[in-house]
């Protein structure tokens, strides 16, 4: 069963941290990567609302009955088959956040700054369409 409140608490923490990500992109490319704490600062950001994502997918998808994603990345693949929630391209663009996270979460490699503006330019542009399919998603659901 749909946690709705969860949901919609996650989302709100999401939009929080999406407005700060606003404010870092709002920079140039150049001010920003010239900038250690900023980008930090942004790269953290990025980290919690991808985690707040997945942590949706999941949850959605085994709410439905159906077995949990092998991997954060076919968590986002998951919602555009079963519940269709995402438009299957659209999935498939905004789960590469998935990967992301993991670089920055557990320092895989060194991070590429030009590579975390990139990530917060595109959840920026991505994110809001997400949580407006997720609240879609669950409004169709009363």
């Amino acid at each position: 069963m749909i946690d709705p409140e969860m949901v919609h608490r996650k989302l709100s923490l999401i939009t929080t941290d999406l407005k700060r990500l606003k404010e870092l992109v709002a920079r140039t490319r150049d001010v920003l990567l010239s900038d250690e704490v900023a980008l930090a600062a942004g790269e953290r950001y990025l980290e919690r609302v991808i985690g707040r994502m997945i942590d949706i997918n999941y949850h959605l998808i085994t709410s439905e009955g159906e077995p949990p994603p092998k991997d954060y990345y076919l968590s986002f693949i998951q919602l555009s088959i079963k519940p269709v929630i995402l438009d299957k391209q659209f999935a498939e663009g905004i789960a590469s956040a998935a990967g992301l996270r993991n670089r920055i979460v557990h320092e895989y490699d060194d991070i590429d700054p030009g590579l975390t503006f990139e990530g917060i330019r595109a959840a920026v542009r991505d994110i809001p369409l997400y949580a407006k399919a997720v609240l879609e998603y669950l409004e169709s659901r009363r």
